[in-house]
């Protein structure tokens, strides 16, 4: 059965060595001391260790079924689920008003990466929840936030994301689900939707669904989509549950990944829901939830590349097969450990890099979302909102990679289910479809972000890049290490934009049909930024004398072999996308 250990060190190493919590100037920051931080993810570690990674495999086996209208999670779920309720787990970043311990945002992140990587599935009925309840505390009314974030703060309610319909996924304006107004301000919601997360359980006593509808006088399109509370249980004027809402369970999606998870259709007749926000403006109160949800994927891909990664490494250190090309390494065994053969170490290091650098590019996204939220500072918020697509696609496609790069290591052990490997695969294929799939966030990226805000955010993303390769070419290691292979790089970059902004307007398929080149190129370069501050703070340790020595060259090691090893495809997307969109655009849909 495959294990999971959180990886402490290399936690502490992005919250303080390379983020530097404690000196930034965001309120709550100065509360995150190394004591504070290593007690909770230390405790954090032991409940996802002990419980949430030994259900994983039982729920990918058992999944989730539906018996006389109730679903039915897998065996031991409800139990590990109020664990982590009595934890005050569900709590950490929500504020105190609303029962929270109103910590920092960058921890709560750490916490979510213990919690999904021992257990992908388990952990989807609490992260949804949390992004409700950000929803509802950014753009529900007072007597809304004081009927529902209470309870959600505590998981004795959980929370979900009403968006798609069955003839309708991306293309949110042509939903069907109607809202009609009722006298006493409540509203009549009727209507089905479909792949809802975490739809329904039994492990809370209510579920708080967040639906998109549109009202019957509002305009056509996403202009006329409105966001709803539809309580499963309807909520008595003195918070204790009343009757049961029009809302019920069609039934439960058969999946290729994350059975544990309840993916139900939903169908809503007569239920009784309450506005979110002002009517038509829907969608901008859901992006406050799906761009959460959206960090949270890319984290989500990164978990299950990481978990796979663990025990790849182990299974790499103990099977024996072959000997070593430049000599017996395992002389008193049969054979060596394949950890000694090239290629394998090539596939690990790929996954160590790529775990590395998309670990610290999700903790540096969410401190620009600490500083937004906490210092109002909106420069932060359009840099976020312009990595945002990157965050998700990227690392949920690298995720996958890296899953089946593992899964590789263990050869045809690999294939077999009791190894483990390949629900690590499947469950992280969802990842790059859920939340906008990723050639959407591509779209977006391409069409949206690049030109969002006069260009600014991406001129301001390019010169950090340029002030750190500038910064490190003073030192003699790093500029050999950085420097160079970064600006080669952010030239790449460049020069893609350019492509695009000169061809983009007058042929919009050229940058469309170079949009997901353009956002891999972009990742690998978000990676290569991350490692040369990785490689930064790991060269300050190793000046300062303090700290394990080993593990700051082993930062650096990782930074070296991504940096020479992966960065360099940024010329392969720079060339794809210069090659234009003719032989994509041009052949007939009968062609093909």
């Amino acid at each position: 059965m495959p294990q999971y250990t959180a990886p402490l060190d290399d936690l502490a190493f992005v919250i303080h060595d390379v983020l530097k919590v404690t000196e930034q100037d965001i309120p709550g920051y100065e509360e995150l001391s190394d004591d504070i931080t290593s007690v909770i993810l230390e405790e954090a570690g032991k409940l996802a260790s002990n419980v949430y990674a030994p259900l994983n495999l039982v729920g990918d086996q058992q999944g989730c079924r539906l018996e006389d209208g109730k679903v039915v999670v897998p065996t031991g779920f409800t139990e590990a689920y109020r664990k982590y309720c009595e934890g005050g787990w569900a709590a950490l970043d929500i504020p105190e008003e609303y029962g929270g311990q109103g910590l920092p945002g960058v921890l709560a992140l750490a916490v979510l990466e213990i919690f999904s990587s021992a257990n992908h599935s388990l952990s989807m009925y609490s992260s949804l929840s949390h992004g409700a309840w950000k929803a509802i505390y950014h753009h529900g009314s007072e007597e809304l936030k004081q009927t529902f974030l209470h309870k959600m703060a505590t998981g004795e309610w959980s929370g979900t994301m009403n968006l798609t319909e069955s003839h309708c996924g991306t293309d949110i304006g042509l939903i069907r689900t109607k809202a009609e107004a009722l006298q006493d301000g409540s509203y009549k919601v009727t209507g089905s939707k479909i792949f809802i997360s975490s739809g329904d359980h039994e492990m809370a006593e209510n579920i708080i669904h967040l639906v998109l509808a549109r009202q019957p006088d509002a305009p056509a399109g996403i202009k006329g989509i409105s966001l709803f509370v539809v309580p499963k249980y309807l909520v008595n004027d003195d918070g204790s549950l009343g009757e049961r809402n029009g809302v019920s369970v069609g039934s439960l999606e058969h999946k290729m990944g994350i059975h544990g998870n309840a993916t139900c259709v939903l169908n809503y007749d007569d239920a009784i829901g309450f506005l979110v926000g002002e009517p038509n403006k829907g969608l901008q109160a859901m992006f406050t939830m799906m761009n959460v949800a959206r960090i949270g994927t890319g984290m989500q891909g990164l978990c299950q590349a990481s978990s796979a990664y663990q025990n790849a490494v182990e299974y790499a250190k103990d099977r024996l097969q072959g000997r070593s090309v430049t000599g017996t390494e395992n002389p008193d065994g049969p054979a060596d450990p394949i950890i000694v053969h090239p290629d394998v170490r090539r596939m690990l290091m790929d996954q160590k890099s790529y775990i590395e650098a998309g670990r610290l590019f999700c903790f540096w996204c969410v401190v620009l979302e600490d500083r937004h939220t906490r210092s109002k500072d909106e420069n932060a918020n359009n840099l976020l909102s312009l990595l945002t697509p990157v965050v998700k696609a990227f690392l949920s496609d690298k995720g996958y990679e890296s899953a089946t790069n593992a899964q590789q290591v263990l050869g045809g052990h690999g294939y077999i289910e009791e190894w483990g490997m390949s629900q690590f695969v499947r469950d992280a294929r969802i990842t790059m479809l859920y939340e906008g799939a990723n050639g959407v966030q591509a779209l977006d990226l391409v069409g949206r972000k690049l030109a969002a805000k006069g260009g600014k955010p991406i001129m301001v993303f390019g010169m950090m890049v340029k002030e750190l390769a500038d910064s490190l070419e003073c030192d003699e290691v790093l500029s050999a290490l950085v420097t160079q292979p970064l600006l080669a790089a952010l030239g790449d970059f460049q020069a893609a934009c350019t492509y695009l902004m000169q061809n983009g307007m007058k042929n919009p398929n050229a940058a469309l049909a170079g949009s997901t080149d353009f956002l891999h190129l972009m990742g690998h370069l978000c990676f290569g930024y991350m490692l040369g501050l990785s490689a930064q703070a790991a060269q300050q340790g190793l000046t300062s004398g303090e700290g394990n020595k080993e593990f700051y060259q082993q930062k650096l090691i990782t930074v070296q072999h991504y940096l020479t090893r992966q960065l360099p495809m940024t010329r392969m997307h720079l060339k794809r996308i210069q090659a234009g969109p003719d032989t994509i655009m041009s052949p007939s849909a009968e062609s093909f």
